[in-house]
């Protein structure tokens, strides 16, 4: 990413973190930790989510870190700490489960969290005049079990739904770019997201379903989110690709085979790279060496293998962090997002 961009992301480990000048966390928006160990960040009003994931493949400790321009402002608004700048906002929050074990009814604990969750988050956005979710990442423990009947990803598709609804927000067509995958057992519910007071240009993938048009076998109230999106700022472009998987059209491929789906999860990518680089003829904004990818692994053994695949298809630059984490199906063994962004002054 460069310097000249709105918003950049980085994957940095401790020590880089650590090395880091006061003065540069002025303009951080939050990090996300993905070790359960993390310690804070430098100043408490830098808004950091504790994702409890493994990270893969003998890098330790990772923080994947938003950093905008210009000085963010920070603030909280019930279990939302935040920060904004330049009409974008990080936030995070998390709701433990166990504070609806009392409750009784049809909802599931899971399904209670969720609904709590999404409402608090679409109060904050909207009271800051920032009400255009661009991405949001999901992380929900036992993502594949059962409980009241379903499996808790479809409880969690149903909750968060709702929470679309409730705040008057499409559950087709205009949603945000989104991932929703598993965390530690015993875990709280977490979530964090970027929002924008411009909407973004959703992205959806000619080699797919749309995934809230998916048939009901799959979850009977369809996910919320889009393939991918892409956030106009005034010198430049930033995508966004959702959680991406080994399928076609609504099913899934390759199965028991983590090589071929990564391979075919990249083509997917690759097919999302193309619409949003579609009209632009040579001058293509993005490209699928420059992106930086996150890639969730099933099974703790598969990181060489996927990482062979990501480095034959994309080189020896290629920038990934691995983490360990469920997927919304059982038979994916990876899940790769990614982001991107592109300079009107001609940066890369």
């Amino acid at each position: 990413m460069g310097p000249d961009s709105v918003l950049k992301l980085d994957y940095l480990s401790l020590a880089e973190l650590a090395a880091r000048p006061a003065a540069w966390w002025q303009n951080v928006l939050g990090l996300a930790a993905f070790d359960a160990a993390a310690p804070r960040a430098p100043s408490d009003d830098v808004p950091m989510v504790s994702v409890h994931t493994a990270v893969l493949g003998g890098q330790a400790q990772r923080y994947e870190v938003w950093k905008c321009a210009q000085p963010a402002q920070a603030g909280t608004r019930g279990r939302v700490q935040y920060r904004s700048s330049g009409g974008l906002v990080f936030g995070r929050l998390s709701v433990a489960e166990s504070e609806f074990a009392a409750a009784s009814g049809a909802l599931s604990a899971l399904q209670r969290a969720t609904e709590l969750a999404y409402r608090e988050m679409f109060t904050v956005i909207d009271a800051l005049a920032m009400p255009h979710l661009v991405r949001v990442w999901n992380f929900l423990p036992d993502i594949n079990g059962e409980s009241h009947g379903s499996e808790r990803y479809w409880q969690f598709n149903s909750a968060r739904q709702d929470g679309f609804l409730a705040y008057g927000r499409a559950v087709t067509g205009a949603v945000p770019a989104a991932c929703g995958v598993g965390s530690a057992a015993g875990t709280p519910l977490v979530i964090y997201f970027l929002a924008s007071a411009a909407a973004p240009t959703v992205i959806e993938n000619p080699r797919q379903v749309s995934a809230y048009h998916y048939p009901p076998a799959y979850s009977p109230r369809s996910p919320t989110f889009s393939r991918a999106c892409v956030a106009d700022f005034a010198n430049g472009k930033m995508l966004f690709i959702s959680g991406t998987a080994s399928i076609l059209g609504h099913e899934t491929v390759h199965l028991g085979d983590a090589a071929a789906q990564t391979r075919e999860t990249l083509r997917n990518i690759e097919a999302l790279l193309g619409a949003a680089n579609s009209g632009a003829g040579k001058h293509a904004p993005f490209a699928m060496t420059d992106l930086r990818y996150k890639a969730y692994v099933r099974h703790a053994a598969d990181q060489g293998l996927i990482e062979e695949q990501l480095t034959a298809a994309l080189g020896q630059q290629a920038r990934a962090l691995y983490l360990r984490a469920d997927l919304c199906r059982p038979d994916l063994l990876v899940e790769i997002e990614a982001t991107g962004c592109y300079y009107a002054n001609g940066g890369s």
